[in-house]
């Protein structure tokens, strides 16, 4: 029978309630597993992330027609309605669950539409959301919100297999033959009420203010440079950089640099000084793994040093020299535009690097998961 009746579940409830326990008991394996993967292995964690974020969707494409079919079906009576505090917490453990069956999936997938470049979504249809906005910080709090949340669907599932583990040891009662084999338990009787549904939507609220509560903040503000001393003075400049991450490009930026520069408008000849703050650095979610020891190693070197020679090139500029970073020096080639009116420098320029030639991730040999270009973009303004 696929329908289900006031004593005992349809073939397609419970084709759909086992098939959603398989989906959501594997992923929360696939989740713990791939949060304690050690950043050394990256190419397995991001592997087994893919496998998890996707095995999400399912879970939610499962989970939706589960109720959809549940909000047409007759809904089985609780088999002791008489015993009402057992009954209302049933019911808020179901109300609980069900809310984090689509809740979970959601969240995970808005914090995964929010970056860019880690753990692709293993479908073509694409890793975005209409009205997500990329933005690390939606991201870090989404992914606070989707770890409080998938604690209350474990939370949740326990609870609900201590129940039907109690229904078979202590009460022997058929409850968990309704929903194996479909036969049914009970007389029947309804006992509906809305306060469970409200104790559920209470333990959501309560999940997501701690997230909110907890949620990463800024990070406190890293000791900044010195203005360097020089002939023009910098008064606005972005220092940004690009690179492909699983295949998706991932851009970057540092918001601490100074620029000293001497430069000639008539002979277009000139030197410049760029000093990083490396601890500036911001790269969407992988922030604190950028400035680790396997990338940026800023513990050991906080600063990184172009010295480059201003000349004309063709209708634009190139400045040329060592760039400076983890105690390795190569040679950079910034090719640039210039316009200066009224004594205001308007400049623009782009370069495109090795991460190799400076070690950085030297452990990522291949570019499956962080590729080896780096696209350096510079844009600053700045008077005489």
């Amino acid at each position: 029978m696929r329908h289900n009746t006031k004593a005992s579940y349809g073939s397609v409830a419970r084709s759909l309630h086992w098939l959603t326990a398989l989906i959501i008991l594997s992923n929360i394996g696939l989740g713990l597993w791939a949060e304690r993967i050690p950043l050394e292995q990256m190419a397995l964690k991001v592997q087994v992330f893919s496998f998890h974020k996707t095995l999400g969707l399912a879970a939610l494409v499962v989970a939706l027609a589960r109720i959809g079919w549940a909000l047409t079906q007759t809904r089985p009576a609780p088999v002791h309605p008489e015993r009402r505090l057992e009954t209302l917490l049933a019911e808020a453990v179901h109300w609980t669950l069900y809310g984090s069956m689509v809740l979970v999936p959601v969240t995970g997938w808005v914090e995964h539409a929010a970056t860019d470049g880690f753990a692709p979504i293993l479908w073509p249809l694409g890793q975005g959301l209409p009205l997500v906005p990329k933005s690390p910080a939606l991201a870090m709090v989404m992914a606070e919100v989707h770890h409080v949340f998938a604690f209350l669907l474990i939370g949740s599932v326990v609870l609900h297999v201590a129940g039907a583990v109690k229904h078979v040891v202590i009460d022997r009662d058929g409850v968990l033959g309704r929903m194996t084999r479909g036969v049914p338990a009970g007389r029947g009787i309804a006992a509906r009420h809305a306060l469970p549904a409200l104790v559920a939507v209470a333990v959501f609220g309560a999940g997501a203010a701690y997230a909110l509560a907890t949620a990463p903040r800024d990070a406190a503000p890293v000791a900044t440079l010195e203005q360097a001393a020089s002939e023009w003075q910098v008064t606005d400049g972005q220092l940004g950089f690009a690179v492909r991450q699983m295949g998706s490009a991932v851009t970057g930026s540092f918001a601490d640099w100074t620029a000293a520069i001497a430069f000639d408008p008539d002979s277009g000849a000139g030197q410049v000084t760029v000093t990083i703050n490396m601890d500036s650095v911001t790269i969407g979610t992988v922030t604190d793994q950028a400035k680790g020891a396997a990338f940026f190693d800023v513990a050991a070197h906080p600063t990184a040093v172009f010295e480059g020679t201003i000349r004309p090139d063709g209708d634009g500029y190139v400045a040329e020299g060592p760039l400076r970073l983890r105690d390795q020096q190569m040679p950079v080639t910034l090719p640039f535009d210039l316009t200066i009116t009224d004594g205001l420098a308007t400049m623009q320029g782009q370069a495109v690097m090795d991460r190799r030639d400076w070690q950085v991730g030297a452990g990522y040999a291949d570019e499956s998961t962080v590729g080896f270009q780096v696209d350096l973009t510079v844009a600053l303004t700045a008077t005489r």
